[in-house]
């Protein structure tokens, strides 16, 4: 009997082998990965210098533990390099694999800034646990008696949640972001200068509405050049501009990719078999729009109804809309940002009620589309929550 195979020991691959397991206890079970397929929680990496976690205190589990919890082989530091769709094979570096289903769990990689200069080389992301690793070890190495400079490019909620965690830990942190306040692309304005004012009272140095351009090797150091003529000198350089979804394997299948690999409602690729989930995954929404949804309770819904599915019993996704908790200890935030159609007419009305900040978005016809809380906790987000989709407020009173 030919095997389930999962490419990818990330929380999506492990969460959809455990879902598959609790169904099924007999299905044969392949995971492949790369790496050394230990696991561990991803969202853990940009708040682990705050609570002291060393690289190994993050995995929770080895390859060994997790064959034998999960009832499957693990293939570590195995390269698939390519997919036959007629064939249902896969050709690895540990050689040809044949497969019934499969589930394509390959994450997203950093996307790469066009930087000049030097040390642009140098610049570092965290997307892993090596990844992790190695930066901790760039801190360690810093001369001793000062703090680590550290110089994050991106004010998103990645970097955002970098730059509280290292500046709570004792590092001198500078924030760098084309936009006028951090986290702009997911919050409504009220809680971005919020956020804002937290962070500088945390100790970092904001410097917005610009980009760095070039960075230069100095004297044990490095020089970020940016765009509005400054400079800054800094021991790291980490680039926080976002991920994008690793495609080049999908893509030499044929596979149907636009941002990320296409999936119709059942998280099905455009292929017999073969499935998709996670952040590599492009999920078709109710109305037919398809959407990058690099969070966790997508990811979860995902791995359950893909199980259910490879089981024999054909399961949509369910892609209702959850809040995203933002690790910002300085200035928590929880938000459900309003999906794009909803943008054009609609606007954000902030207020402070119970000493938080809570801002509502309304579309042109009123309806509340989305949210965003300060200092939150769960009874003001399932309030919000359940509001969803209900007429809030008059189309005549938007400002």
């Amino acid at each position: 009997m030919k095997p389930i195979i999962i490419i990818g020991a990330g929380m999506a691959g492990y969460t959809a082998a455990r879902e598959l397991r609790k169904l099924d206890k007999t299905v044969p079970l392949t995971v492949i990965t790369a790496d050394d397929g230990g696991f561990y929680s991803k969202p853990m990496l940009s708040n682990a210098f705050a609570q002291k976690k060393l690289p190994a205190q993050l995995v929770t589990q080895n390859a060994t533990q997790l064959a034998a919890q999960i009832g499957a082989t693990i293939l570590t530091a195995t390269r698939v390099e390519g997919i036959d769709v007629a064939g249902k094979t896969l050709s690895t570096s540990a050689g040809a694999l044949e497969y019934d289903k499969l589930v394509l769990a390959i994450g997203a990689h950093p996307i790469r800034l066009p930087l000049e200069g030097d040390g642009a080389g140098q610049v570092m992301s965290v997307n892993h646990v090596e990844d992790y690793a190695r930066f901790r070890q760039q801190l360690d190495m810093t001369e001793a008696g000062r703090q680590a400079r550290v110089t994050i490019l991106g004010a998103g909620l990645i970097g955002c949640e970098f730059a509280d965690d290292l500046a709570s830990g004792g590092h001198a942190v500078t924030l760098v972001d084309p936009n006028p306040l951090p986290l702009a692309a997911l919050a409504a304005p009220a809680l971005c200068e919020g956020l804002r004012a937290a962070l500088v009272e945390r100790g970092v140095v904001l410097h917005l509405g610009t980009t760095a351009s070039r960075i230069d090797r100095i004297a044990g150091a490095l020089k970020v050049s940016l765009a509005n003529g400054e400079n800054i000198e800094t021991d790291i350089v980490l680039s926080a501009v976002g991920l994008r979804p690793s495609l080049a394997l999908a893509q030499a299948a044929g596979l149907a990719t636009s941002r990320g690999i296409v999936v119709d409602a059942y998280g099905r690729a455009s292929a017999a078999d073969i499935y998709a989930l996670g952040d590599c995954a492009e999920y078709t929404e109710a109305d037919g729009a398809t959407r990058i949804m690099p969070y966790i309770a997508p990811l979860m819904n995902a791995a359950r109804a893909i199980a259910r599915t490879l089981t024999g019993t054909p399961t949509t996704i369910d892609l209702k809309p959850a809040p995203v908790i933002v690790k910002t200890p300085c200035y928590p935030l929880a938000l459900l940002p309003p999906p794009q159609q909803a943008l054009a007419g609609g606007n954000w009305h902030a207020a402070v009620e119970n000493n938080r900040t809570i801002c509502r978005f309304y579309d042109a016809q009123g309806v509340l589309a989305g949210f965003g809380i300060s200092h939150h906790e769960a009874t003001t987000r399932q309030s919000l929550m359940a509001q969803l989709g209900t007429v809030g407020r008059q189309v005549a009173d938007v400002a």
